[in-house]
């Protein structure tokens, strides 16, 4: 096999990979040698070797199989350096001078993790819940002078945060292509930081993360209780801001709630913007779906969506939005497959399982958020030890809502409160099981509270 060769096989992975993890991917292979049935490539780093062999080595090899090459496994290695200089033998001739131009040292050419080109600002719907993060986002994808370092981002499973976060880059990208913007995930952070470690690679690691313009790190929750990776974390967050670097973060919670994070890392992660992404509401949710139903127009062109359907589907699916757009792309393959106008009836059939995963569960956590917010004092405040009427009545309300829509136990819930015993939690029940028949304001707080739980 030669480079032409490989030139024309790397050209059919495009269909199997999407156009953006072959350019991130796939491209930047070179073709070494094929002997004894090993194909070897040449990659910038160990990393890269790394993550191309577990997320594409299969579809590779599948693909070098299908051209006819007697191709058994394939390798990876990274140009070894002398005297600073990317070096390697190919074949028993010198390195061409692209590979010797690229040294281990240079990971600062390490793409990111690849971006999803369905991410963007003009896809993501903007409703109540989701306005203000939609708004910082939008500000610092604009680029120019850092206003909110770090903006973090936190919410549940598929509010959007992911969305955003890619929305961001492909924005920085778009309008300001200089920018050097990295993104990736903590765990992959995590890794790219054990593997400099074992390659004693250190250095190229601190001079990619300290050297780019924009650090994107999602689900940063990751890192809690791995003290290595947060304290090299911690240098690389304050590097960045020295140099007034953009940071943006996002975890599953706020950061205060992120058990096992350092109390210094916190601080700085409080130290910008943070900013929640609610559950959605009845109103986004519909909008999500009437926006996938025109995005689905052309490719089912002659499908039929009875009235009431997006409406149902927008009542019963709360929970998750990604739930909830897989639920529509289903409804839409099965009434294309059997030729059928999608019908609240047919909707009702082939999303059974669907619907009944996603009866609304409430949970503690949630209720303490929801109480949190309501009386506007602080999570910590409401589970922690103070006892004062503020942080008390509250709590017991939480307590109370707690025992009342959920399934969890008396000693369950006083863990979830700090670790109570289930004798304070009973009291709390009582006290507002009391209260709520003589007090008009508790009553009403209680029924708004259900309500938005419920709703």
């Amino acid at each position: 096999m030669t480079n032409e060769t490989w030139g024309e096989i790397r050209e059919n992975l495009i269909g199997q990979v999407g156009r953006n993890n072959y350019v991130n991917w796939i491209e930047p292979l070179e073709f070494s040698e094929l002997k004894d049935g090993v194909a070897r490539f040449v990659v910038p780093t160990q990393f890269m070797g790394s993550w191309v062999s577990q997320n594409f080595g299969d579809q590779i090899l599948k693909t070098l199989k299908g051209n006819g090459e007697a191709v058994k496994r394939i390798e990876f290695t990274v140009p070894k350096t002398v005297n600073g200089k990317a070096h390697r033998m190919a074949n028993g001739k010198a390195a061409p001078a692209k590979a010797k131009a690229a040294a281990p040292a240079e990971i600062d050419d390490l793409p990111g993790a690849p971006l999803d080109a369905r991410f963007t600002f003009s896809s993501f719907v903007v409703g109540k819940p989701n306005e203000l993060a939609h708004a910082a986002a939008k500000r610092v994808g604009q680029g120019g002078p850092v206003t909110f370092n770090p903006l973090f981002l936190y919410g549940g499973v598929g509010l959007g945060k992911t969305h955003l976060m890619h929305a961001i880059a492909w924005e920085l990208k778009t309008s300001s292509p200089e920018l050097r913007v990295v993104y990736l995930s903590a765990e992959q952070f995590m890794y790219r930081f054990v593997q400099a470690l074992r390659e004693k690679e250190m250095i190229g690691f601190k001079q990619l993360f300290r050297s780019v313009d924009v650090l994107m790190v999602d689900d940063v929750q990751f890192i809690a209780g791995k003290d290595a990776t947060q304290e090299e974390f911690f240098h690389t967050f304050n590097a960045l801001v020295d140099q007034n670097k953009q940071i943006i973060l996002s975890a599953d919670r706020a950061p205060t709630e992120i058990m096992g994070i350092e109390d210094r890392i916190v601080s700085r992660m409080q130290s910008g913007l943070v900013v929640d992404l609610h559950p959605t509401n009845y109103e986004l949710r519909l909008g999500i779906l009437q926006q996938k139903v025109e995005q689905y127009s052309e490719q089912f062109r002659d499908l039929e969506i009875s009235e009431g359907v997006l409406e149902f589907l927008a009542h019963r699916i709360s929970s998750n939005v990604r739930v909830l757009e897989g639920a529509l792309m289903r409804l839409f393959a099965f009434g294309s497959l059997v030729g059928r106008e999608i019908t609240l009836e047919l909707t009702q059939d082939c999303l059974a399982d669907v619907l009944r995963a996603s009866e609304r569960k409430i949970t503690v956590e949630e209720i303490q958020r929801k109480v949190s917010d309501h009386y506007n004092i602080r999570l910590s405040d409401l589970i922690g030890p103070k006892r004062v009427r503020t942080f008390a009545r509250p709590r017991q309300i939480a307590m109370y809502l707690s025992k009342q829509l959920t399934s969890r136990s008396l000693p369950e819930i006083g863990r979830r409160f700090g670790g109570r015993d289930h004798t304070t939690v009973m009291h709390g029940v009582r006290r507002i099981d009391e209260l709520k028949d003589k007090d008009s304001q508790i009553a009403e707080d209680l029924e708004l509270l259900r309500r938005s739980l419920e709703g």
